[in-house]
């Protein structure tokens, strides 16, 4: 039953960025339990059908490093402390996997054996191998790269039939629609007309390395119940960008 759900499937095994801001809930800073155990239940869903799961959980919601350095601060420093953040909401999002019945491991890249395991790369392969949801922390352990990318490197790294990328609203569009009535919604885009058009998916290395690993970037709604296993089988409402049969 499991190989005949997994047959028809779209994605076999997907890597999906959150944003840390998305664990905030209504509240203005650190972690809502209730929007945390929400999102656990759609990563359930999404696990039940098959698909072998990775995150890459931003650290907004606690501290960002961007903002630390435009403050003031030296910007490794700033930076290490958003990694530090990332661990905090990996570790939160596990435990709440853990409570709806989904085994999770958390992968820091910067080693931190107390609380978590350290990211390597043929022990990662295993877990996914076994079914577990994976969840990398720490960014890529270096200063002055993005969640984004280090979500991209992840899914190059782990063989990831696609980047999901969780969002606000249901897709990519030319303008923010909670301003502009007017925005278009794209079905679908290349990775060079996403960085001509500035559309502020991803940061730009993060696109640049999905392109040239040809893995495509599935942008969709986090809001709307079973949407993760619905746009990962391959239905919903979502942008896809590049992919297969679009390099460019």
């Amino acid at each position: 039953m499991a190989n005949e759900r997994q047959s028809r499937l779209k994605y076999r095994r997907v890597l999906l960025k959150l944003s840390g801001e998305a664990l905030l809930g209504e509240a203005d800073y650190g972690i809502d339990v209730a929007t945390l155990g929400a999102f656990a239940e759609e990563v359930k869903l999404a696990s039940e059908l098959g698909i072998e799961l990775c995150l890459v959980i931003g650290g907004g919601n606690i501290f960002r490093g961007l903002a630390g350095s435009a403050a003031g601060m030296d910007r490794a420093a700033a930076d290490y402390m958003g990694m530090l953040a990332t661990v905090m909401n990996a570790i939160a999002f596990q435990n709440m996997l853990e409570k709806v019945g989904v085994t999770a491991r958390v992968l820091s890249a910067i080693p931190m054996p107390t609380v978590c395991e350290p990211y390597v790369r043929p022990r990662a392969l295993r877990h996914l191998a076994k079914g577990r949801v994976v969840i990398f922390a720490a960014g890529t352990g270096n200063p002055f790269f993005t969640t984004d990318t280090a979500a991209a490197l992840r899914a190059a790294e782990m063989g990831c039939d696609a980047l999901a990328k969780a969002t606000q609203v249901d897709g990519v569009y030319s303008a923010d629609p909670k301003r502009d009535p007017r925005a278009e919604r794209y079905d679908h885009l290349s990775y060079d007309e996403v960085l001509a058009r500035d559309l502020k998916v991803m940061d730009g290395a993060a696109i640049a390395l999905a392109r040239d690993t040809n893995i495509p970037i599935i942008v969709f709604s986090i809001h709307d119940r079973g949407n993760i296993a619905r746009v990962l089988s391959g239905e919903g409402t979502c942008t896809t960008i590049g992919g297969p049969a679009s390099k460019g």
